[in-house]
């Protein structure tokens, strides 16, 4: 996880920069009648548009450190969408990341209990060879 974390951490510190910087446009956006109607959709263009600057311009990927090899064009992509939402596509990744370390654990501790089973039901003589092992 760890690992996955600083490998990410080029996008995520972009995501950051990118939110901060449209919380910094907001109040100005206010002040400007045509925009203010629909502030919400032109901060998602300029968003988007930043978000796959910095993907494509600094060669950002996500995919790639997740494992997903070949993805190239896709890649930038979707690291450009991630970017555009700032640190909640990052919150997401990591999320759905502790999840499966999560569930991986669980996996590990049920067959640690199930191999702890079946060396109860064996003989002591087996039992005594395993455990010296």
């Amino acid at each position: 996880m760890e690992k996955l974390v600083i490998a990410l951490g080029p996008a995520f510190a972009a995501g950051f920069a990118l939110q901060q910087l449209l919380e910094i446009l907001d109040p100005f956006l206010d002040k400007i009648d045509k925009i203010k109607t629909n502030k919400k959709l032109f901060l998602g263009i300029v968003s988007l548009f930043i978000g796959m600057g910095l993907s494509f311009g600094a060669g950002l990927q996500v995919l790639q450190p997740l494992g997903v090899t070949n993805a190239g064009f896709w890649d930038m992509i979707i690291t450009g969408l991630i970017i555009s939402a700032g640190t909640e596509g990052f919150n997401s990744i990591t999320k759905f990341m502790g999840h499966t370390k999560e569930q991986s654990e669980a996996d590990a501790k049920k067959k640690q209990v199930e191999a702890a089973n079946t060396l109860k039901e064996t003989t002591p003589e087996i039992r005594a060879q395993v455990e010296e092992k």
